[in-house]
């Protein structure tokens, strides 16, 4: 599935079985709260903390997918076309950032 399918599938079920979209601000705190969840998931998976009873059967790519769902209807309810937004910021990070990572010590 291309992010234009993601992106148009969502706005089908959006309008079929979800009824409506959420307003634009409600569906950003939805996506603050699932970006909370996801990172619930990867603290416990590759930080420190010790999973809890609740968390052991969580899926990571489900999380992740949760993330992207409410991500795109926010594209789709602001008219924002994912795919260029996506070429765009590869453009963007190609120019900024082309020998960037290629000097930091860091990475080496």
């Amino acid at each position: 599935m291309t992010i234009d399918e993601a992106q148009s599938s969502i706005d089908n079920w959006i309008k079929t079985v979800g009824v409506r979209y959420f307003n634009e601000l409600t569906n950003l705190g939805i996506l603050m709260e699932e970006v909370g969840e996801l990172s619930r998931l990867m603290v416990r998976k590759y930080g420190e903390q010790s999973f809890k009873e609740s968390d052991k059967n969580k899926d990571l790519g489900d999380e992740m997918a949760d993330v992207l769902w409410v991500l795109l209807c926010l594209a789709n309810q602001t008219g924002i076309n994912m795919t260029e937004a996506l070429q765009k910021n590869f453009e963007k990070k190609n120019i900024r950032d082309a020998t960037r990572h290629l000097n930091n010590e860091k990475l080496q």
